[in-house]
């Protein structure tokens, strides 16, 4: 136990030195928003696994198989297609608009402003992100130190806000390779084959648990759709996911590292499944399918090998809890603050450009700080991680899905349409949520069938959006205007690969 807790100690002063590296490659808001805008292929692959891949995706994943054997792998699944679906198809337009927010997006398509609507769901869905990946910092503690639940959630959380305000999206990319290198040794290379070894293999696991554990579509069909719709359409259109669009260095870079990325999601998922599989072999009848994870390494890896999954579980954990953090500071900082501020008519020599504050790393760094504060507060109030998932999933699809991939495919959506749907989709979530439950299927279902209706309704009766305002949109999507210059004066940064 000393030396695995030796191991996951060393692990986290290695997160706490990347953060101060990132803090000193930090130079303007570019930096510490989208790491400059110029990652390579393999930087970009990794990190936009590791964003996607955290504490539900791993502890959840796990209990998922637990429970309903390798149709567990269904949620982790549908985000790896998702991921897969957004580099096919949108990221290189994404990645040309140079923006740092989802709301930008909008605004540049639609004309106008939007960001109050847009960027208060969006606000909401990156900050409920945060909260199941800091809340699964108690089950990775107390497999390790025995820790109690709160102190295990404040260390953990600690040390993710203190990184990822130092150095914002550089501190976060370097921590996020590390934690990508870490989680496929430990979970992938070592704790699966372990895990079905110690289980007996898979004749042995099937010989104990039947046919139900290897069936695909043992959780259910409609359970199935709702992953789908809730992840693998919240991955398209979701800040975290876009801001690390946003830091390719070009569409080779994007389209290669996302798809990669795709696929490593995919095997990740199956892996999961199969060592909640095993768990449910080794430990039946579990209270809570979440401890299988801290079961399986306590009971079947030698000392040493123990401290590297469970620092690899923290890996998962903190690559999206960071990334979700980093996205909810960039959509305070940009989309809801210079909004209050204009509301407060405040003078506007106390601000810079666009209404910001005129030192922009400086704010970033305390709206990160005080934003990752908070969140800590509410994962204390929360017990569920998967729950609180799929919470953030259902505010973002049902208010922004429509009216952000109705941008993109059809010219005809206009700014009123696209306000409308965000407003009733968002409002029929919240109320299915209410009245259905937090993880029933129905406010999905009811949310995005309000918004798609509700937009093309209210777009085909209103005027389209101004053919300047398009032409604009246009040029931007093909790359035609040229990339905004290095700001504060920096020079530019050489690409990182």
């Amino acid at each position: 136990m000393t030396i695995d807790a030796a191991v996951v100690a060393l692990y986290l002063c290695g997160m706490v030195g990347l953060g101060w590296w990132g803090m000193r490659r930090t130079r303007n808001r570019s930096d510490y928003l989208v790491a400059g805008r110029r990652l390579g292929v393999l930087m970009y692959s990794g990190t936009m696994a590791a964003v996607v891949l955290g504490g539900a995706s791993t502890i959840g994943g796990i209990g998922l198989g637990y429970t309903y054997g390798l149709s567990g792998a269904w949620m982790v699944g549908a985000i790896g297609i998702g991921i897969i679906l957004l580099h096919a198809f949108f990221a290189r337009r994404i990645s040309r608009l140079k923006v740092y927010t989802v709301a930008e997006m909008l605004d540049l398509r639609y004309g106008g402003n939007s960001r109050a609507v847009s960027g208060l769901v969006m606000w909401g869905y990156t900050f409920m992100l945060t909260v199941p990946s800091t809340l699964a910092f108690s089950t990775v503690f107390s497999g390790l130190f025995d820790m109690p639940r709160t102190a295990a959630i404040i260390l953990g959380g600690a040390i993710v806000v203190g990184y990822s305000a130092l150095g914002g999206m550089w501190s976060v990319t370097m921590t996020d390779m590390a934690q990508f290198v870490i989680k496929t040794i430990g979970l992938l290379l070592i704790l699966t084959p372990v895990a079905v070894w110690h289980a007996g293999g898979f004749s042995g696991m099937h010989e104990a648990l039947g046919d139900a554990h290897f069936e695909p579509f043992t959780i259910g069909g409609g359970t199935i759709v709702t992953y789908f719709l809730i992840y693998a359409l919240g991955i398209l259109i979701g800040q975290d996911i876009w801001q690390r669009v946003f830091t390719g260095r070009n569409d080779r870079t994007v389209t290669g590292g996302g798809l990669g990325a795709g696929v490593y999601c995919l095997v990740y998922a199956v892996a999961g499944a199969l060592i909640g599989t095993a768990a449910a072999v080794l430990f039946p009848n579990l209270g809570n399918p979440d401890d299988a994870f801290t079961l399986m390494v306590s009971d079947t890896l030698p000392v040493g090998l123990a401290g590297l999954v469970l620092a690899a579980a923290l890996s998962a954990v903190m690559s999206t809890a960071s990334g979700a953090l980093i996205a909810c500071s960039a959509v305070t900082s940009t989309d809801l603050w210079p909004q209050l501020r204009r509301l407060r008519a405040r003078d506007g020599a106390e601000a810079g450009r666009d209404g910001e504050p005129a030192d922009e790393v400086a704010s970033n760094r305390i709206f990160t700080l005080v934003l990752g504060v908070a969140s800590i507060g509410v994962s204390l109030l929360v017990d569920d991680v998967v729950a609180g998932l799929t919470v953030a999933y259902n505010i973002l699809v049902g208010g922004l899905l429509v009216a952000i991939l109705g941008g993109l495919v059809w010219k005809r959506g206009n700014r009123t349409g696209a306000l409308a749907s965000m407003l009733a989709g968002s409002a029929t979530v919240i109320a299915t949520m209410a009245a259905k439950g937090m993880t029933a299927n129905e406010p999905i279902y009811y949310g995005l069938g309000v918004a798609l209706a509700v937009y093309v309704a209210v777009s085909l009766a209103t005027r389209p959006t101004d053919p300047a305002v398009l032409a604009a949109w246009q040029r931007r999507v093909r790359g035609e205007e040229a990339a905004p210059e290095p700001e504060d004066g920096a020079a530019p940064v050489p690409a990182a690969d």
